[in-house]
């Protein structure tokens, strides 16, 4: 099985490709979903995180109090690398167990989607690397629409994270998200079928033509 990778920005529309192709019936692996599984209470990354980030973080539940750790990461460059440090390896690992088992079944390809791919210096590692993009003012639009964030808020994230051009030059396949849904779909359709070629997968495989 190749396990190929997918990233972008934040509100880029990345998670929305995601969708698509798992429509499409191709197994995606999701960095956020591992991510939110390795911090799970009695998780040893909560325990670090805890350590690290001190008990305003964690809930009253004894869950990981997502937004009280965005506050603090996003407004702070070194914490923001600090977590990934944490937890990143751990997410890695997991996803591997995922690829793993998807291999087992018999799958000829999957999509590893996550935020962190080029700035992890993992680019080469899931190739062809499908990066999808969209203009920083459609990003702190979806952002503010989406999150319920102010467009203070959603423009600072924006402008925290990895600038999309600089992960475009790494791309090998490119998805322009500033047009419509239906648009988004057609170009997710072709950029699968890119991918496919690639491979030597059949792109009938996900009902493509």
């Amino acid at each position: 099985m190749h396990l190929f990778g997918l990233t972008g920005g934040i509100a880029s529309g990345k998670s929305s490709v995601a969708h698509i192709w798992r429509e499409l019936g191709l197994p995606i692996i999701d960095a956020d979903v591992l991510a939110r599984e390795v911090v799970l209470p009695g998780a040893p990354a909560l325990d670090d995180i805890r350590a690290e980030f001190g008990d305003t973080v964690i809930a009253s539940d004894g869950t990981l109090d997502r937004k009280a750790l965005a506050g603090i990461i996003f407004a702070d460059d070194a914490k923001r690398k600090r977590l990934n440090q944490l937890t990143h390896p751990r997410i890695t690992a997991l996803s591997l167990e995922r690829a793993s088992e998807l291999a087992a079944t018999g799958e000829p390809l999957a999509c590893y989607e996550a935020a962190l791919i080029v700035e992890n210096g993992m680019a080469d590692a899931f190739r062809p690397l499908v990066v999808v993009t969209a203009s920083p003012q459609n990003q702190v639009k979806r952002a503010v629409l989406r999150d319920g964030a102010s467009e203070e808020e959603a423009r600072a994230r924006v402008v925290a994270q990895t600038p999309l051009a600089d992960k475009v030059k790494l791309a090998d396949i490119v998805v322009d998200n500033d047009g419509s849904a239906l648009d988004l779909v057609t170009k997710a359709k072709d950029a699968l079928v890119q991918v496919c070629t690639r491979m030597g997968v059949k792109p009938t495989r996900y009902q493509l033509g």
